[in-house]
C-alpha cells in the first residue's frame, strides 16, 4: 500500500445526496486508501437520499453516515479528478485537473427499485476509474 494516495477524486452533483454519495461510497469501498475521496454539491441537500442509502446497503457499502457538503473551490483545487454528475456550470474549472462528466439519472424522489440501476452504473464507472488510476 502506498503511504500517500495515488490520486484524489471529487464527485460533484447538485444536492450531494445521491449520485455523488454513491460514487464516493463505492470508490472508498473498492480502492481503500489508494485514492483520496471527496464529494460535494452545488446546492447540497439536507440529507443523503434514503433510497440511495438502501441501494448501497444492498451492495455492501454503508453511506448512512454521509452528509451533503457544499462544493468549494478548495475541494476542486485539491483534487486530481473532478467528476460531475449534472451540476453544469456550477463547477469551477482549473488547469491540470482531469474533468469527467457522468450522465446519470438523478435518483431524487425515486424508490430503491429505480435507484438500483443507477447504483450499478455508478459502480461500473467507478471500477473503470480505479483501473485508470491504477494504470
Amino acid at each position: 500500500m502506498p503511504s500517500t494516495p495515488l490520486a484524489s477524486v471529487l464527485f460533484v452533483c447538485v444536492h450531494n445526496a445521491g449520485r455523488s454519495q454513491m460514487a464516493a461510497g463505492f470508490l472508498r469501498h473498492l480502492a481503500g486508501d489508494r485514492v483520496e475521496v471527496r464529494s460535494a454539491g452545488s446546492l447540497p441537500g439536507e440529507q443523503v437520499n434514503p433510497a440511495a442509502v438502501e441501494a448501497m446497503r444492498e451492495a455492501g457499502v454503508d453511506i448512512a453516515g454521509a452528509q451533503p457538503k457544499v462544493l468549494t473551490t478548495e475541494a476542486v483545487q485539491a483534487s486530481d479528478y473532478v467528476i460531475t454528475m449534472g451540476c453544469g456550470d456550477a463547477c469551477p474549472v482549473f488547469p491540470g485537473k482531469k474533468y469527467l462528466d457522468w450522465a446519470l439519472d438523478d435518483p431524487a424522489g425515486k424508490g430503491v427499485e429505480a435507484v438500483r440501476p443507477i447504483r450499478d452504473e455508478i459502480r461500473t464507472r467507478v471500477e473503470a476509474l480505479i483501473a485508470e488510476i491504477d494504470g
